[in-house]
């Protein structure tokens, strides 16, 4: 199990590392040309303007690499350049604390809701620019409310409750603002067949007969009212209206709401929150529908009123939802849905695809009309969505939104807070990136706004595409062969038609025989030794994937990555490869730098190198006795053991004793002999510095002697050795015998106890037997008299 994971452990690795050298090669993959080619590549390219950077061989595009590399390949910070982006804020108007209770009132343009409200983005390429974006509900802010009603047959009885809606919503709505403007608008029918009957009779009065009714002829829509603050206007005139009629279920209302959003003059639409209540029980046409009628023209999404009437739904179709969704975005409008319950399923969905729209059930005559616009406008004000304007190409925008009681959104989320009560607070994190200069490099603008709100952020997008040294180049400059380039951050920026590093050639010169001549070495058939290509009479080496791989070399024929290799790593980890050539870091050397000089690897327990029976070489010790081995000469499989071998030479110095002692001079003066006089005066190891070896010996009479042995500087040997024996004591007969008698008298006792208590059991047994037959004697003598009593009796009877 432990191989597998190391195994999987060392893949990720490779993957891992592979994938970053991957990612560090865009730089050089680019073959910028020039500083501001290379600093739109990414974010992490840099551009080193060193004039004397370049080796022979390299390309201009070798200039531009991340900035460790440049560093490593020995340019300095000073001459790289990296500019980076910035934020500016332009315009910063703090967030208004408004209270409805103040006596004065603001008016809307006075009143700010979001902070800041202009800002400048330097941007470079790959690197984003964050600004945080904060949002507050004022208190009291102005309200239009624009109530678009389907004035077809089956709205009828819902007109009627309509007519005094002015004056209630007016005494509703002081509870959210002190500043509220109503108007009123209606519907029917694009006034062609399919949707109207067209018979003259049904012009004038589209109601059946049967009924009774007077209809006012069908039209498409009809701006009632523009926005007032005067109720009883709103209830004069919506009582005046008259119901009108049409043939198919789904009413025009698309072509209503259109007119409604584009017509802001005619409407009287305010730079307030826009509320549009739109109110129906039935469906809706969309674009396509108006085929049925013989309309082609898509909706051209204008305003197309003429004395409050809109005139061209015989001529335009209905609007798409896109359309839809798009005009009532750039006008600010947010709508409320009042639809019967039967609908309720379709126009959810049609929310979902509106932003800042409501959906409310109203009821069959419109009775809580006034209940669901307020319900339906706390639910719209209690979010926050934001949404920008189109984004220039390569342009992109991130959000991460910090709401209320902590709540943090990212992704679609961070677009929005729920839940925003009046004078709550918000903050938006925004972050800006472009991933390329748009043409000519030209500032583009764009806003961000709350949907349903007319404030809005303008950002100003200011490019970078150029690296601020070149705005010091010099044009025709001589370094650039003859003028045929401008010399800029450190590097020819050729004119047209001209290329080589110091754009000496022109492109029709590029591959001629005359020139390739200069590009062969040792006049070989191999140009630039197949590793570049000859621009010029001039190598420029190829560029390797890996980029802190590259070939070098007047014909390329060097190169970093081919030297000779230990442990899988170049150079063995501990030098860099020049020209296939491995320069060594210091303390190591060797065709591959494998061979370290470092000698610590062959320190010994005994702090001596290879234990002073070898010699160190690359960090590993090599014996010089063919009888040691380890990594430090430390094991001696074949050895007797130094105890073993020094036993009767010590034995017979010290104590003139065993096998050697009639031959102790001869054979045993090799050593140095240092009595002490016990066990504790002995040397220890951790107080020396060469080996040393405790030892314990027993000899003929099994007596025990202690001593040490020890090699000092190599040569010298030297033994402690403790000057008294350790033997063991005789015998004490006394208590031996003793312990003999006394252990009989106890066996004795023993057996005796045991016989005794045998005989006990078995008497006890005899005994009880006896009582047995004595009772059975007894009874036999009962039981005769009895017999004999009963005899007696038979024979008096027969008597």
């Amino acid at each position: 199990m432990d191989l597998r994971l190391l195994s999987i452990a060392t893949l990720l690795g490779i993957l891992c590392s592979c994938s970053a050298q991957q990612e560090g090669s865009d730089c050089i993959k680019a073959n910028a040309q020039s500083c501001g080619e290379c600093i739109q590549v990414a974010e992490k390219c840099g551009w080193c303007t060193d004039t004397d950077f370049l080796k022979q061989g390299e390309s201009k595009s070798a200039r531009c690499d991340e900035l460790q590399s440049l560093i490593t390949k020995g340019c300095t910070k000073a001459k790289i350049e990296n500019p980076r982006g910035s934020t500016f804020i332009n315009k910063n108007k703090a967030v208004t604390n408004r209270k409805k209770d103040m006596a004065e009132k603001l008016k809307a343009d006075q009143i700010t809701q979001i902070q800041p409200q202009k800002l400048t983005l330097n941007l470079r390429s790959g690197e984003a620019q964050t600004f945080k974006l904060k949002f507050k509900r004022a208190e009291d802010y102005p309200i239009d409310l624009y109530y678009l009603m389907d004035l077809s047959f089956s709205m009828k009885d819902d007109l009627e409750n309509v007519k005094n809606l002015g004056t209630d919503l007016m005494r509703e709505m002081k509870e959210v603002t002190s500043d509220f403007k109503i108007g009123f608008g209606s519907f029917v029918e694009k006034t062609v067949m399919p949707y109207i009957s067209t018979t003259p009779a049904r012009l004038l009065n589209p109601c059946t007969s049967t009924n009774n009714d007077t209809c006012t002829s069908p039209f498409s829509y009809k701006n009632v009212l523009k926005l007032t603050e005067n109720g009883e206007e709103f209830n004069s005139l919506v009582s005046k209206q008259q119901i009108s009629g049409n043939l198919d279920s789904p009413e025009g209302g698309f072509d209503a709401i259109m007119q409604v959003a584009v017509c802001g003059n005619a409407i009287g639409w305010r730079n307030v929150t826009r509320l549009l209540v739109f109110s129906t029980d039935a469906g809706f046409h969309f674009a396509g529908d108006g085929k049925l009628g013989g309309i082609v023209l898509p909706n051209d999404g204008k305003c197309h009123l003429e004395n409050n009437m809109y005139t061209m739904s015989h001529y335009y179709d209905y609007p798409s939802i896109a359309h839809l969704v798009q005009k009532l975005s750039d006008n600010n409008i947010q709508t409320i849905f009042a639809v019967t319950e039967e609908f309720q399923p379709v126009y959810k969905e049609l929310k979902n695809l509106i932003p800042k729209s409501a959906v409310g059930t109203l009821s069959s005559n419109s009775s809580n009309v006034i209940k669901l616009i307020i319900d339906s406008y706390n639910s719209l004000s209690s979010e926050v969505i934001l949404e920008n304007g189109k984004l220039p190409e390569g342009v992109s925008i991130t959000y991460k939104s910090i709401c209320k009681n902590g709540w943090v959104g990212t992704g679609e989320n961070g677009r929005k807070c729920l839940n925003i009560s009046i004078g709550d607070e918000v903050s938006f994190e925004i972050a800006i990136k472009s991933e390329k200069c748009p043409p000519q490099g030209k500032s583009e603008t764009i806003t961000i706004k709350p949907l349903g709100f007319t404030e809005n952020v303008e950002i100003v997008l200011n490019f970078i595409c150029e690296c601020e040294c070149s705005k010091d180049g010099k044009p025709l400059s001589e370094m650039c062969h003859n003028g045929n380039g401008t010399f800029e951050c450190g590097a020819c920026r050729c004119n047209e038609g001209r290329i080589g590093r110091l754009c000496e050639c022109s492109t029709d010169e590029v591959r001629t025989d005359d020139l390739d001549a200069n590009c062969r070495k040792d006049n070989g058939t191999d140009i630039c030794s197949n590793n570049g290509d000859c621009v010029c009479g001039t190598c420029e080496c190829k560029k390797r994937e890996n980029p802190e791989e590259r070939y070098s070399g007047k014909f390329c024929e060097c190169d970093n990555f081919n030297c000779d290799r230990s442990s899988n790593k170049l150079c063995g980890g501990h030098g860099r490869c020049e020209c296939r050539v491995c320069i060594c870091d210091a303390n190591y050397t060797g065709s591959a730098c494998d061979c370290s000089l470092d000698t610590s690897t062959c320190l010994a327990a005994n702090k001596q190198i290879c234990n002073g029976r070898g010699t160190c070489e690359c960090g590993v010790c090599k014996c010089t006795n063919p009888k040691f081995q380890g990594p430090t000469c430390e094991i001696c499989p074949t050895c007797p053991g130094v105890c073993a071998e020094h036993k009767d030479c010590v034995q017979c110095r010290a104590f003139e004793t065993g096998e050697k002692k009639d031959t102790c001079e001869r054979d045993c003066s090799y050593f140095n002999l240092i009595r002490v006089k016990d066990r504790d005066k002995l040397p220890q190891p951790a107080d020396q510095s060469y080996p040393l070896s405790h030892c314990k010996e027993r000899d003929a009479n099994d007596c025990w002697f202690y001593y040490t042995y020890a090699v000092r500087n190599h040569t010298e040997s030297e033994v402690y050795v403790v000057d008294t024996l350790e033997c063991p004591a005789g015998p004490d007969i006394i208590p031996i015998v003793a312990g003999v008698v006394v252990g009989i008298v106890l066996i004795g006792l023993a057996l005796l106890l045991i016989w005794k208590l045998l005989m006990i059991i078995h008497d006890r047994r005899e005994f009880a037997k006896f009582e047995k037959e004595k009772m059975n004697a007894k009874w036999d003598t009962y039981y005769m008299s009895i017999i004999g009593n009963k005899a007696d009796v038979t024979k008096i009877s027969s008597i």
